[in-house]
């Protein structure tokens, strides 16, 4: 295999593209390749440290939360604020980049600049991410009328992102029918950490909440005071009778997250793969406006995995305690070989 120049686009909105982009991009470069990265926000000061020198920092988008759920005038108005940033610095950055670099290929994990840059200079290009199910697939799940403006937004928006890659590789922890060309299903990429972890089951239920905006933590848990919680996200520490809050330690998280009896979360697309992938029952209740999350919640329902509720409330939480035993059963059918199928995948493509 002829070593190749490649030029990879990591967005800095959610980590679980950095985390996903880590992996392969460690493979890559085990590969005797040469990797450039293209990161904004969190994903550059992650990927940075793991690969300095080699990441450029770009402007990237920014979701605003309000209360647990993306906040669209919000989120206008950060990016609006930003918007000098957005497109003259990534100008710039744009033409330094093209006098200096040509690489024989790009691989954008959902990114727009990478792929820009593939596109004006007719670079082939290899897109790596979860969000193309909902365009390149038929979803075998029930969308409700409340979702059907989401499922549109979503399918415009994922359509419009990166058009112009010339393969597609979807990572899902479920099956799905693919019904365009040049798109392929490949399992969960998953971090080596978690691959070498060996999951057990203590008392705690772990809770990760995306956002610190969620208000009703406090009310929710304490309705089930015999149950320890331990929970991430808030950025709190302290202990509130049998709720632990805890700041992120990675270490920290992922020993909490092998040793816990299931998880509560919203819908984002890595934390869930790796519950799955250690075999943990999710109760899942998705960030409202962000159809991607309602996807992997419903495939969760559907497959036996865990529950999909619309919020964090007593009723849906007590039906998920009580049906746990039956979602430990049906993960427990779950298999992966690791991330070997990718990289087989990826293999054959370069």
């Amino acid at each position: 295999m002829r070593k190749k120049k490649i030029l990879y686009g990591v967005p800095g909105e959610g980590m679980g593209h950095a985390t996903r982009s880590k992996v392969i991009i460690t493979w890559l470069l085990a590969q005797g390749h040469e990797v450039k990265v293209l990161a904004s926000s969190r994903a550059f000061t992650f990927l940075n440290k793991s690969f300095p020198g080699n990441v450029m920092e770009i402007e990237g988008l920014h979701l605003s939360y309000k209360n647990a759920a993306v906040s669209v005038f919000g989120s206008f108005w950060i990016n609006f604020k930003r918007i000098h940033k957005l497109f003259g610095s990534n100008l710039i950055k744009f033409l330094k980049l093209s006098h200096h670099y040509r690489p024989d290929l790009v691989i954008t994990d959902f990114e727009s600049f990478a792929h820009l840059f593939g596109w004006v200079h007719q670079i082939p290009m290899i897109c790596i991410d979860n969000i193309q199910v909902n365009n390149r697939c038929l979803l075998d799940i029930e969308i409700p009328a409340s979702e059907k403006f989401n499922l549109w937004l979503a399918q415009e928006i994922t359509a419009s992102k990166v058009p112009a890659s010339k393969t597609f590789l979807i990572s899902s922890f479920f099956k799905a029918e693919v019904i365009k060309p040049d798109t392929l299903i490949v399992p969960p990429i998953i971090r080596e950490v978690i691959e070498k972890t060996k999951p057990h089951q203590a008392e705690h239920i772990l809770m990760y909440q995306t956002s610190a905006s969620l208000k009703n933590v406090e009310t929710v848990l304490h309705q089930f005071p015999n149950q320890p919680f331990i929970v991430y996200g808030l950025n709190r520490e302290e202990v509130k009778q049998n709720i632990r809050f805890k700041p992120f330690s990675e270490e920290e998280f992922i020993a909490d997250l092998a040793s816990s009896k299931a998880v509560i979360a919203n819908g984002g697309f890595s934390f869930i793969c790796e519950a799955v992938y250690l075999k943990k029952p999710i109760y899942s209740f998705p960030v409202q406006g962000q159809f991607e999350q309602y996807i992997n919640a419903a495939y969760l329902q559907k497959l036996g995995y865990g529950k999909h509720a619309k919020d964090l409330n007593t009723k849906d939480l007590t039906a998920f305690f009580e049906t746990l035993n039956s979602y430990q059963i049906n993960l427990s059918n779950y298999s992966q070989q690791g991330n070997q199928v990718v990289f087989e995948t990826l293999k054959q493509l370069l």
